[in-house]
Formats: structure tokens, C-alpha cells, sequence
């Protein structure tokens, strides 16, 4: 039973107990259970932010463990392009030097860092600078991968190139020459034997009796076959690549244009047709339609030391034979 109060009477002086009505007990619950409301919301959100749900606990560890995840696979991917930027650098400074090809330009390697408008919109739609990073990385590395896959394919293109170019161009002596016996004249300035006049000799001269075999230098295809003022009786074989040869002064030639012959194939006999004072080959290199010295293309032949024989008797400056 509740206690009953009193209070004294201002008029009266007197002590009166105090009549507690509905309205007073009415207006006293309210304020009762307002109170209970109110603090049961501040304990609630209390709760809420202090202190995660079992569901957010589990999202807050799958996070944890995702985050570690893309962390691991961040420092895969930064070694996976230490590798490719090794690759890239032996492909322009080595491989396709030795081949003579151009290196692939940067642009071209790195095309995929042009994309940043995607990744920036990925950053703001997932919140994860991380994880757009990561996907960055992943799709340069596989644009640079990519590229450099098909560098090698064309790097492979390139050496079976190569091969058959070292089988086509030229590289021994359009003569039998083992003594080096048969040297005549050289490339350079020179008496021609017929104005008595100093002239310079864009070949090389074979001294060699009518009807000794003239062999193919390279393998090749026959150009022309035919006279040819001042050499007289002429082959002319097309290497490619830029490679042709010229034979001049042949007793006669034993192909015919557009044959294909291989490197050691006798493809004329020396004679002394033309401008020629006695029986000789007269012997050209050509690349991209300029003649060159011939000595520089008998390296399947000599070694070293009758390289260096030859290039002492064809220097000797004497009169040549055409």
C-alpha cells in the first residue's frame, strides 16, 4: 500500500493529506513509460554500434580474409610484372637486335594503362580502391603478356628467316679456289687492261682456264642469262633479300632465267667473252642494287688466315683482267 502524504494548508496552517487523483496517476504512467522508451532507444543504438551482430561479426571477417586474399595476389601480381618488364627488356635489347627487327613501342606494350576512366568508376562503385588496383594491374599485365606473346611469335618468324637468308646469300667462291692460286684482281682502283686508264673495279677477278665450272654462291634464283655489254656471256642469280651476284666473261652459262638453283650448283664455265684480255671470271655482290667488295661473302670458304691471304692478293694493285 502506498504511503500517504501530506501537506500543510497555506490558509489554515493546518496539516491536510494529500488526494491523489486519476489524472495524477495518468499523467505520472506516461511519464513512467516515455522514460522506459526513451532509455531503451539510447541502450538499443548503444548497442547496435558497440557491439556487432553475430551476421556482421561473420562480414567482418570475410572482409578480413578477402582483404588478405587480394593483398597476396597484389604481391603476385607486382612480381608477374617484374617479370614481364625482364622480358620486355631482353625482347627489345637483345632478341630483336640480333635479328635487326624494330622493338615494340611502349604505346603499343602499355595500352591498356589508357583505361583509367573504367577503373575510377569501378573504385566508386565498389568503394575498394584495393580491389580496382588489383584488377588494373591484372589487365595490363595481360596486355603486356599478350604483346609479348606475339613478339616471340614474330621473333620465331625471324629466325627461320634468318635461316633461309644465310642459305641464300652468298658465302663461298664462284670458283675452286682452295690454294687461293686463282686470285686476279680485287675490288678498288685498278689499270684496265684495255684503255690503260686507272678505273675502279666493282668486283672481283678468278683467273681459271675456258670451261672451269662457275658455281652458285648462294642458293638463289636465275635472273638473266644473256650478253651483257662489257662482260660478255652473263648470269645474274637473285638472292633475295637484296642479294644478287653477277658472273661476267663465262665461255657459257648452263641455266636458264627464272631457275632455281642451291649454293655449289655449277651454274656457268669460265671463258673470255667481252672485255676481257685472257680467260677469267669476273665475279659482283650486289645488295639493294649497289655492288660490294666480294671478299666480305666467303666466310663458308677461308678461315681467318686465308681470309687475310686473299685480302693481301687482291690488294696487290696491278692490272686487271677486264
Amino acid at each position: 500500500m502506498a504511503k500517504k502524504q501530506y501537506h500543510i494548508n497555506p490558509e489554515t496552517l493546518a496539516l491536510e493529506s494529500v488526494e491523489r487523483g486519476f489524472t495524477y496517476w495518468l499523467r505520472r504512467s506516461g511519464w513512467y513509460i516515455l522514460g522506459g522508451v526513451a532509455l531503451g532507444i539510447v541502450f538499443f543504438f548503444v548497442f547496435f554500434y558497440i557491439f556487432p551482430s553475430p551476421r556482421e561479426r561473420q562480414l567482418i571477417q570475410y572482409n578480413k580474409n578477402l582483404e588478405a586474399q587480394l593483398e597476396v595476389l597484389n604481391t603476385r601480381v607486382d612480381q608477374m610484372q617484374v617479370v614481364a618488364q625482364d622480358l620486355e627488356q631482353r625482347d627489345n635489347n637483345l632478341y630483336r637486335v640480333l635479328f635487326g627487327a624494330e622493338p615494340i613501342p611502349t604505346s603499343v606494350r602499355q595500352g591498356a594503362r589508357h583505361k583509367i576512366t573504367y577503373y575510377d568508376q569501378m573504385a566508386r562503385m565498389t568503394n575498394s580502391q584495393l580491389a580496382s588496383e588489383l584488377s588494373f594491374k591484372v589487365d595490363q599485365l595481360e596486355k603486356e603478356l599478350y604483346i609479348q606473346a606475339k613478339s616471340y611469335d614474330e621473333l620465331t618468324a625471324l629466325t627461320k628467316s634468318q635461316e633461309l637468308r644465310m642459305e641464300n646469300i652468298p658465302a663461298i667462291q664462284p670458283v675452286l679456289n682452295r690454294d687461293l692460286k686463282r686470285v686476279a684482281s680485287g675490288w678498288g682502283y685498278r689499270i684496265h687492261p684495255i684503255y690503260h686508264t686507272k678505273k675502279f673495279h666493282y668486283g672481283m677477278d678468278f683467273s681459271a682456264p675456258t670451261g672451269t665450272e662457275v658455281y652458285a654462291t648462294g642458293n638463289a634464283k636465275v635472273e638473266y642469262v644473256g650478253w651483257k655489254q662489257g662482260y660478255g656471256n652473263t648470269v645474274i642469280l637473285d638472292h633475295g633479300f637484296g642479294y644478287q651476284t653477277l658472273y661476267g666473261h663465262l665461255y657459257k652459262g648452263l641455266v636458264r632465267k627464272g631457275q632455281k638453283v642451291k649454293r655449289g650448283d655449277v651454274i656457268a664455265l669460265v671463258g673470255n667473252t667481252g672485255q676481257s684480255v685472257g680467260p677469267h671470271l669476273h665475279y659482283e655482290v650486289h645488295i639493294n642494287g649497289k655492288p660490294v667488295d666480294p671478299r666480305n661473302y666467303y666466310f663458308i670458304d677461308l678461315s681467318p688466315e686465308e681470309y687475310d691471304r686473299m685480302v693481301q692478293l687482291s690488294n696487290n694493285f696491278g692490272q686487271m683482267l677486264d
